[in-house]
């Protein structure tokens, strides 16, 4: 297939932006110009010449020879409006922006099809790991029992702190900051919105169900002790966050993001800093495993790249599973066996557990093991913010 010459127009000269910048230029593969790169702030010093640069994003959006616009901003309305005004030009629209993809999912795969354009987000879902390309391709008639792993390299880098060095939380949460793993407001990394977030997009190509994110019950690391790390370790386990997508009959899925306790002969036992992992079970391929870099410019733009290069073939996804329909409900009517760590009576009994297998108090903590209705956590999520507790997912045997 004859390879088309790209022009591209980038959106946003950050981390990832400036990361994709290193990796085009040392791609010996193929040739792509940079036509323009369109930023907001006009007073941050560039470590290329300002000449390459705009601050009107009409000068690429409007430019008739840019057939590819790369969005790597970190506004999600923003980035979603320049992406429209992109495809309806007949532009082919390269994205690593989760947020954006997640929240509209459906509508930008309508307008895909609509303008015969074609929108790729592989850096979006899994950072340097090509899961929605195998997704697409390797798995498109496969029968996919689940999907789990860590999708977000800023909780990994934090918990594998906590478990290998006995940092506290806050100690472990600043490194992530300083080595620009973590945003100054990590807020989305450790309640767990950007896994969930990334757990959408990829159910989208799983299963073919455009979940909306707020459907999707999340948790994040935010209220983790040195309490929680250390009955881990006594049991030999590490504690990973970790979204979950699987079926729970033959056309119905759930899905949630939690922590999980995570066994030494387990994939993502050894999957520690900012590393990703995902674990894909199957009918006939049975279980995989991919692991590789999940934070950082250059990891996230090679992720960007792939995706250029693939543009340039006139790669599009074909959103087999979504055509064929073979997923059509969701639900959170789901038991699944969790550690609670808590300290108020009262609100332990909130979360309405069926059985208990474990339980222990002292004067500083309690925790207690038991069986819970995934519905039950979805009712809480509001209240949760605002407890002092700490929920894992033991990960033990699918009880449903």
């Amino acid at each position: 297939m004859t390879r088309e010459k790209l022009k591209i127009g980038l959106f946003g000269y950050g981390c990832v932006g400036q990361g994709l910048h290193d990796v085009l230029n040392s791609s010996k593969g193929f040739k792509a110009d940079i036509v323009k790169i369109c930023v907001k702030d006009r007073t941050k010093k560039r470590r290329i010449p300002m000449t390459n640069f705009t601050f009107d994003k009409n000068d690429i959006l409007n430019d008739p020879s840019i057939n590819l616009v790369v969005e790597l901003i970190d506004d999600a309305d923003e980035a979603f409006s320049i992406v429209c005004t992109a495809m309806k030009s007949g532009k082919n629209v390269v994205t690593a922006n989760k947020l954006m993809v997640a929240t509209h999912f459906k509508a930008l795969v309508e307008m895909q099809a609509k303008y015969k354009v074609s929108l790729l987000y592989e850096a979006s879902a899994g950072a340097s790991i090509p899961i929605i390309r195998n997704l697409e391709e390797y798995y498109d008639n496969e029968l996919l029992y689940s999907l789990r792993g860590i999708l977000n390299g800023t909780t990994n880098y934090i918990l594998t702190k906590m478990h290998n060095e006995a940092l506290p939380y806050s100690q472990a949460l600043s490194q992530a900051q300083e080595k620009g793993f973590a945003e100054s407001n990590p807020s989305l990394d450790v309640e767990g919105l950007d896994a969930k977030y990334k757990l959408c997009i990829i159910t989208g190509h799983a299963y073919g169900l455009f979940l909306e994110p707020g459907e999707v019950f999340h948790y994040g690391i935010k209220t983790i002790s040195k309490f929680d790390i250390q009955y881990a370790k006594e049991k030999g386990l590490k504690i990973k966050l970790v979204p979950y997508v699987g079926k729970t009959n033959e056309n119905t899925i759930t899905s949630f993001v939690l922590p999980r306790f995570i066994s030494s002969d387990k994939y993502l036992y050894n999957v520690d800093n900012e590393y990703n992992g995902v674990i894909t079970e199957a009918a006939f391929a049975d279980k995989q495993f991919f692991c590789g870099k999940g934070a950082g410019g250059h990891a996230t733009g090679s992720a960007v790249l792939s995706d250029i290069s693939a543009n340039s073939y006139g790669y599009k996804y074909e959103y087999k599973k979504y055509l064929q329909g073979t997923v059509s409900n969701y639900t959170r009517n789901f038991r699944l066996e969790v550690y609670l760590r808590y300290k108020d009576e009262k609100e332990k009994e909130l979360f309405g557990f069926e059985e208990v297998s474990e339980y222990f108090s002292s004067r500083l903590y309690k925790y207690v093991i038991g069986i819970i209705n995934l519905e039950r956590l979805y009712a809480l999520r509001e209240q949760l913010t605002n407890m002092d507790v700490f929920i894992v997912n033991t990960g033990r045997r699918d009880l449903n």
